[in-house]
Formats: C-alpha cells, sequence, structure tokens
C-alpha cells in the first residue's frame, strides 16, 4: 500500500511526546512524522521522521505542508512550576495548541488528537483544569471533522525533568491501584507510551466526530492497539 499520511507532533520532546514520535515512525502508514521542537537533535536520525524547530509565537511562518491526510498529535504542556506565571501557562498550554489547529484545520488537516487532563472542564474552580477545558472548548468550536481528546490520569513514566509531586503521587497511586476499580478505574495512572499507543491507534481506526477518553479508555484503546497488532 502506498504510504500517504503525514503525522505532525506538537510537544514532541515531552513524556507523551516522545512515546508517539517512537510509535508514529515504526507506523507503515506514515510516509512522514514531523516532530515541532525547539531546535534540531532531539531524536536519532529516523528515515521517515523530520525535525522542524518552530516558534510557537510565529507558527505561520513554519514551513509546515498541510492536507487531508495530515493527522495532527499534540502533547504540548508545562507546570505553574516550570511556567513561573498563568499567563505563560496558558500559552503554553492553551494558546499554542489553539493557534496550531487553527493553522491545520484553515489548511485542511481533518484529525486533531491533543492530550488534555482528567477533571478539564472551563467552569472548573482549579486553574489548571479551567485551562485545559477552555482549550477543550475553543478546539471543539472549530469544527473538527475528527477531533479525539484524551483526559489521562497521573501519566508514568520516566520525564527528563524532575517532578517531586509526580514521584509522590506515582507511589500512592501504585499503592492504590488494586482498590481504584469498576467506576473508579478512571483514576488509574497510566503509561505515557500507552496514551501514545491508544492515540495512534485512534488516528488510523477511530470514526470522524468529537471524542473524549477518559483513563479508562485510553487503557482499553491502548490495548485494542496490541490486539490489532498482534
Amino acid at each position: 500500500m502506498e504510504q500517504k499520511k503525514t503525522a505532525i507532533v506538537a510537544g514532541a520532546t515531552g513524556l507523551v511526546g516522545r512515546a508517539l514520535v517512537e510509535r508514529l515512525v515504526q507506523n507503515s502508514s506514515y510516509a512522514r512524522v514531523v516532530a515541532l521542537v525547539r531546535k534540531p537533535g532531539a531524536f536519532a536520525p529516523q528515515r521517515t521522521l523530520v525535525e522542524l524547530p518552530v516558534d510557537y509565537e510565529r507558527l505561520e511562518e513554519a514551513p509546515l505542508s498541510w492536507d487531508a491526510e495530515t493527522d495532527v498529535f499534540c502533547a504540548l504542556g508545562t507546570t505553574i512550576k516550570t511556567a513561573k506565571t498563568q499567563a505563560a501557562f496558558r500559552r503554553v498550554d492553551s494558546e499554542y495548541p489553539l493557534a496550531l489547529a487553527r493553522l491545520a484545520r484553515s489548511n485542511g488537516a481533518a484529525r486533531f488528537l491533543i492530550v488534555s487532563s482528567m477533571g478539564a472542564s472551563s467552569a472548573s474552580r482549579f486553574f489548571y483544569t479551567r485551562v485545559k477545558g477552555e482549550t477543550e472548548q475553543g478546539l471543539r468550536q472549530q469544527e473538527w471533522p475528527g477531533l479525539y481528546i484524551f483526559r489521562p490520569s497521573l501519566l508514568l513514566g520516566r520525564r527528563e525533568e524532575y517532578r517531586s509531586g509526580e514521584r509522590f503521587a506515582t507511589a500512592v497511586m501504585g499503592a492504590l491501584h488494586g482498590l481504584l476499580v469498576g467506576p473508579l478505574r478512571k483514576y488509574r495512572g497510566i503509561a505515557a507510551a500507552d496514551v501514545a499507543r491508544a492515540m495512534v491507534y485512534a488516528a488510523q481506526a477511530g470514526p470522524l466526530g468529537t471524542h473524549i477518553y477518559e483513563s479508562d479508555r485510553i487503557q482499553r484503546l491502548a490495548e485494542a492497539a496490541r490486539g490489532a497488532k498482534a
């Protein structure tokens, strides 16, 4: 089968972003995987991989190609501690993803897949989940043919940056894992690699429309992806 699809990955050097790039370059459906990075050299050379340095403040100047066969994966995200201010956090977690989506949609891309957060709601009392909810709301208003929103619980995996709070939460989540069953299953921590696996699978097999996946559904998608490959 002729390879036609292009994948564009924003937040490519983060925990989920790296896992996405790793999966996408191994997927024969994609002839080209474009990793948006601050500077080149973040990844080992791969036949289908292109590292593209971008400035999200001038995203429209980036030499990107879009069409209906382009799948856009957005794993952009930071923390208040790293961003320093709420305004800087909002810029990375909301303004940049929405700008990327607008650009892609206006140029014909049909699928947009984003890592959001459990509890995301524009009405949330908490700044973090409120910003995530506002981002989701903004994406819905863009009327994507295929919009896939992933709301993982605690992401598990080895980050390049140290986050003591996440280390503590991971230990607690591990102790509680067996107790989180039934409707509580969505609160279980989930491996970043499984989130990436689920996103790539949804891009291939997911129906058009707007779809929201909580952690338990993300895990089931990841398992379906494993089964499809077996």
